[in-house]
């Protein structure tokens, strides 16, 4: 933010791209700064997250943005877009702020944004949220995702410190999808690649990974974060029921669903809370 009524608009931050990277020929390094880093509260955890803000199609807001002024003059239908993404890393000393963007060509919002990115285009967000860091008193760490944890998974092991024993379970699409991760923890890494999933069932090949890891002795902290149908409905349901796993060292959400778009899966979501109560 560089003006005063976007700091009384609900925290919005306004970042400018700096430069961009294909880190995998579907993953998109997005790297933002401009005065409006200086307005950026980071909360430091492993898992902090932004909500990005991308205008409909056609819509032009006014300047200086005010999201509160927005959503007061404008129909919802021309509220900017809100997509969830974890922070790749922070630095304030460097004044940059990372994301990295799954892409899947023109679908979506987000990716297709990315993708045509350049160095002075306007990026707006929210936040940071998250609630996930590896603990200290950890004896072992399990990292489990697929590309969308994959941020997550790597900030996490950035923060490892050395001799950390951390084992990895990343699902990509194939082999070109791998992404070296930077730390000094002893981690071992299993890549599954969708493309050689048996019967064509990616879900199970993931769940099934997590099931067939002999777990080591001692306390482990868990971070298992990706499509919620596997992560909610299968994985979890071993960790806690029978691996008794205390939800006190369990980081676990469903990061998307398949088929759905983040509106129609918040809505979802809701839907599966209601059904709790």
């Amino acid at each position: 933010m560089t003006q005063e009524p976007a700091r009384a608009s609900r925290g919005v931050v306004e970042l400018t791209v700096l430069r961009t990277e294909w880190r995998t020929p579907h993953m998109i390094r997005v790297v933002l700064g401009g005065d409006g880093i200086a307005d950026f509260r980071d909360n430091n955890d492993a898992d902090h997250y932004v909500k990005l803000l991308f205008p409909p199609k056609g819509v032009t807001y006014p300047e200086p943005f005010c999201l509160d002024s927005v959503q007061k003059d404008l129909p919802r239908s021309q509220w900017p877009i809100r997509r969830t993404y974890t922070v790749r890393s922070f630095s304030a000393g460097l004044g940059e702020l990372v994301i990295d963007f799954v892409y899947h060509g023109d679908e979506g919002i987000a990716g297709p944004w990315a993708a045509a990115a350049k160095p002075g285009d306007v990026l707006r967000l929210v936040g940071p949220g998250g609630k996930y860091s590896p603990s200290p008193d950890a004896d072992w760490h399990l990292l489990v995702g697929d590309e969308s944890a994959i941020p997550a998974i790597g900030s996490a092991l950035e923060r490892m410190p050395a001799g950390a024993s951390v084992k990895v379970i990343v699902q990509v699409d194939n082999p070109d999808e791998q992404q070296k991760f930077d730390t000094h923890a002893e981690v071992d890494i299993t890549w599954l690649y969708r493309c050689e999933a048996e019967n064509g069932d990616p879900r199970a090949q993931l769940a099934g990974a997590v099931f067939d890891w002999e777990f080591p002795p001692g306390q482990g902290h868990f971070f298992v974060h990706g499509e919620a149908e596997v992560v909610m409905k299968r994985i979890r349901p071993y960790l806690l029921r029978d691996r008794q796993v205390h939800r006190d060292w369990l980081s676990i959400s469903g990061y998307w669903r398949q088929g759905n778009t983040e509106e129609s899966f918040r809505e979802w979501k809701a839907q599966q809370a209601a059904a709790k109560n």
